[in-house]
């Protein structure tokens, strides 16, 4: 390994560093369109073969957010931003994979944007940074072409195991809550991968406790004459309360995982077992309301409602492409009855902003506007024997634009798209792969296929 680190200055001139939109969009839809072309891009700067390849010492990894004076310089120079994708890691690794190597897989996904599409990547380490203000971070690494926030070993619902001292869940957990409510028509797409889907999964809870704690303790809405407008919203607000302190979280072993939407293990719990290596991903199904007994049929309706209304990209995959393989890396997953609460909720709370949203937009709940207004779960995962491990394998966030009904999109996702079958990180010292060989792997061309989709958005 070059054992000198690419300066600040020197970023400027990393080779492959002029892609522009236009180009990239092109590229990765070329990389999509067939598995056998031949590679349109001179990559002769990527990965040398056998040799040991880090973050800030070699090409294309050479831009790593190390401090707030890396953000201001970015900020000054606003192109590497905006012909980028930014990957926040919460954590220094992902795992330990069968040879019991520590796998830094924000490595693959640089390696994957620049061997497909020519697109450079910018790293925010917060797990060794902190949470730099969010209030500067998220507007600036959201003027991309998205946002990827990585895996990591820690469990979302206990704290101790967040034992970074620079970065504390709850701070974590504030920098997931900004980036959900922050998808506006000018900005990037988020995508949440393993405990990035975790913590997306965590905050959308957050969110919705949030927004019904602040309207039921709101006494009045200025220009709201009549009163209609409050009332409405306090309604859907007690509804959504009793509704998740009531609901109960059931795992296929027995488990009664969580009571209620205060249990610290309501959105995210410990697997019926641990997922390591390729699983196939399978069509989400609803629940069987005859055996999910604490499932309310509502939440079941709901979720119909908006995989019948969404296109969710990955669903899509699953649908018209060949039988797709993924990389599992886990032991915690995200609960299937708390997305279809949050999607009830998310489509509650649109649904009753609707019609007062000019009421409500000089007031303190302005912020409603900016939540998602539902929530798709897209896939599951199952052992050898055909019995679901994973339930909510992948989720479609969805954003609906109040006046012009478009719709935005980010996504999330419990598998690796970013690691190969040997789930090693790219650059350990053999044969990166190739053009090809990216071509025809299910997971690089997910994560391909999430860049192009979100980036049209």
């Amino acid at each position: 390994m070059n054992k000198n680190k690419i300066s600040q200055a020197d970023w400027r001139m990393s080779p492959d560093s002029y892609s522009t939109f236009e180009s990239a969009h092109i590229l990765l839809g070329y990389f999509l369109a067939d598995r056998t072309s031949k590679n349109p891009i001179n990559n002769r700067h990527l990965f040398p073969q056998d040799e040991i390849v880090e973050w800030e010492y070699t090409h294309p990894l050479e831009k790593v957010i190390n401090s707030r004076n890396d953000l201001d310089f970015l900020i000054a120079h606003p192109n590497f931003l905006r012909n980028s994708i930014t990957i926040i890691e919460p954590w220094d690794h992902v795992g330990f994979n069968h040879l019991g190597e520590s796998v830094r897989a924000s490595k693959n996904i640089a390696y994957i944007a620049q061997k497909a599409a020519g697109i450079n990547s910018i790293l925010l380490p917060v797990w060794s940074t902190g949470i730099i203000d969010p209030e500067v971070v998220i507007p600036a690494i959201s003027s991309g072409y998205a946002v990827i926030i990585e895996g990591g070993d820690p469990s979302t619902y206990d704290p101790s195991t967040w034992s970074m001292p620079a970065c504390p869940r709850e701070d974590m957990f504030n920098l997931i809550d900004k980036l959900l409510i922050s998808r506006s028509p000018a900005s990037a797409p988020a995508i949440f991968i393993c405990v990035g889907h975790q913590l997306a999964a965590e905050c959308h809870i957050r969110l919705i406790r949030r927004a019904v704690k602040e309207i039921l303790a709101m006494s009045s809405l200025l220009t709201d004459y009549s009163g209609l407008a409050l009332k409405v919203l306090k309604d859907v607000a007690t509804r959504i309360e009793k509704m998740g302190t009531s609901l109960h979280i059931k795992k296929q072993d027995g488990r009664n995982a969580a009571s209620g939407w205060n249990d610290k293990h309501f959105a995210v719990t410990k697997n019926e077992s641990i997922e390591i290596g390729d699983r196939i991903l399978l069509p989400y199904q609803s629940p069987d309301i005859d055996k999910a007994l604490n499932i309310p049929l509502e939440l079941i309706h709901a979720h119909a409602l908006t995989a019948d209304a969404h296109d969710g990209v990955i669903d899509t995959m699953i649908q018209y492409e060949r039988e797709i393989s993924i990389s599992m890396f886990h032991q915690d997953e995200v609960n299937e009855e708390a997305i279809l609460f949050a999607n009830w909720a998310y489509r509650n709370i649109h649904d009753a902003v609707v019609p007062y949203r000019h009421i409500l937009a000089d007031s303190s709940l302005s912020w409603l506007f900016q939540l998602p207004d539902s929530i798709e779960i897209l896939c599951s995962t199952a052992a050898k024997n055909g019995e679901i491990i994973t339930e909510c394998s992948a989720t479609c966030i969805n954003y609906k634009d109040f006046e012009t009904k478009s719709i935005r999109r980010s996504f999330s996702c419990q598998f690796h798209p970013e690691l190969m079958s040997d789930l090693r990180a790219i650059g350990w010292g053999g044969e990166p792969p190739s053009y090809a060989t990216l071509k025809q792997d299910d997971g690089a061309r997910l994560l391909a296929r999430l860049l192009y989709e979100g980036m049209q958005e």
